[in-house]
């Protein structure tokens, strides 16, 4: 195994941390009661509502799998290459139904595209970082 550079491990640290805030923002959604749905405006109802399962079990994909992806980048095994692979699809399966599927509201509008690209993007990034890691022989 050939030693990574020097940027490669704060760059993880930092992916980790993107992925740990995504689980969190999984299991908040996760644990919303039907008081808090209650509350959410109609359009919020709206998107809630019609999420369909496969969506959401993308979304689980993409924060877990890149959050365990991440450790294994940490831990320098070539386990993140698949790990991170499945996590990036997790996240186009949210993406069919966010931008193709979801109904038309004003909830979804330019930054709500704006922080999925982003998301989108930086699952390309660690996909490809992992991948190229593992040809460079950084992880074992």
């Amino acid at each position: 195994m050939s030693k990574a550079p020097k940027w490669f491990l704060p760059v993880v640290i930092v992916a980790l941390l993107w992925n740990l805030m995504g689980c969190a923002a999984y299991l908040s959604d996760a644990m919303l009661s039907a008081a808090d749905v209650a509350k959410m405006s109609e359009a919020e109802k709206l998107m809630y509502d019609t999420r369909p399962a496969w969506s959401i079990a993308g979304t689980a994909v993409g924060v877990w799998l890149g959050a365990l992806g991440c450790v294994a980048l940490i831990l320098r095994k070539s386990w993140a290459v698949p790990l991170l692979l499945l996590s990036l699809l997790g996240v186009i399966v949210q993406d069919v139904w966010l931008f193709v599927l979801a109904p038309k509201t004003d909830l979804v509008n330019g930054a709500v595209y704006g922080l999925q690209a982003m998301v989108l993007l930086i699952s390309i990034g660690l996909a490809s970082l992992a991948r190229s890691a593992k040809a460079s022989g950084w992880l074992s």
